[in-house]
């Protein structure tokens, strides 16, 4: 089957900077995964860049102190270390611009069925912190501007990231149109949990055919009961056998067949779909931004 070099994707050159290579989190695999996506043959005039972020608009579902204190460098050490970043302006930049991209990827995905995001998934920021490597939620802003905006009537936000989206749930416990489900493992970060509206907690060590049979009915059975006019699709790597934080054992082609599965279901529904990449960690950084692409190339076989 032929990859479309025509999916709309959504990417910016700041989400990538100078890091440290030996931090457990990977910086440099928004560059590298747009750089094997380019390889691929699917980067042309069907690249989108979102417009610079800034804190305002965060402000619609995050508490103005939290944001406006992490944007100026006045977090204390305590909530900085809960995050797991070393603050910078180069990291604000990208951190505000994401989710950008990913609302930028669901109105995309609105008009063309479906879209992706080279980054995104920041499930675990809540309302006036960070935490766990995000620190403001792309999922949740994205949700709500798209709601209260009249773009969408309900959207589903289909985490299979092997974290739990804490933070999402938190965010969104009050908003009547947006569903959260979270797939991950259960005895994994964070270790106090929020309640999604759906929660699946995997056992330590799962294989591929039990998941790929929990993601399968799970999905289908919320397609049908809530026929939501937008799917947000958090395709979190990490759930692989060889992921430095995961504690699943998914193999890589479990993940191609897991991408695959999920988007599948949502065209067959005839509902626009947009991916963001979430979690993933590897100390060959290059590996880890093939495994963040496999969402992308599944998306381009459709």
């Amino acid at each position: 089957m032929t990859l479309n070099p025509h999916l709309p994707l959504v990417y910016h050159p700041n989400y990538s900077f100078s890091f440290d290579p030996k931090h457990r989190f990977a910086m440099s695999k928004f560059a590298h995964l747009y750089q094997h996506v380019e390889e691929l043959g699917l980067i042309g005039d069907n690249l989108v860049e979102p417009i610079l972020g800034t804190p305002a608009p965060l402000e619609l579902i995050h508490c103005e102190n939290y944001i406006h204190d992490l944007w100026n460098n006045r977090l204390d050490e305590k909530a900085m270390r809960r995050i797991g970043l070393p603050w910078s302006k180069k990291l604000m930049a990208r951190t505000f611009t994401a989710p950008q991209g990913t609302l930028q990827t669901a109105r995309l995905a609105l008009k063309h069925g479906i879209a992706c995001h080279l980054a995104g998934g920041t499930h675990h920021a809540h309302t006036d912190f960070g935490s766990g490597y995000c620190m403001v939620n792309d999922l949740a802003f994205t949700t709500q501007t798209l709601i209260e905006s009249g773009e969408v009537t309900n959207v589903l936000i289909f985490d299979l990231d092997v974290h739990q989206g804490d933070g999402t749930a938190a965010m969104l416990q009050h908003q009547a149109y947006a569903y959260t489900c979270s797939i991950h493992c259960e005895k994994n970060f964070p270790f106090r949990k929020s309640a999604s509206d759906l929660d699946v907690g995997l056992a330590d060590n799962m294989k591929d055919d039990e998941y790929l049979a929990v993601v399968d009915d799970t999905l289908s059975y919320l397609l049908k009961e809530l026929n939501p006019s937008l799917v947000l699709y958090d395709a979190g790597v990490d759930i692989w056998q060889g992921d430095g934080l995961g504690k699943l054992d998914i193999s890589w082609d479990g993940i191609i067949k897991r991408d695959h599965l999920v988007l599948k279901r949502c065209l067959e529904h005839n509902t626009p779909v947009a991916t963001v990449i979430g979690g993933g960690y590897d100390k060959d950084h290059l590996r880890l931004a093939k495994r963040h692409a496999i969402v992308v190339e599944q998306a381009a076989r459709f």
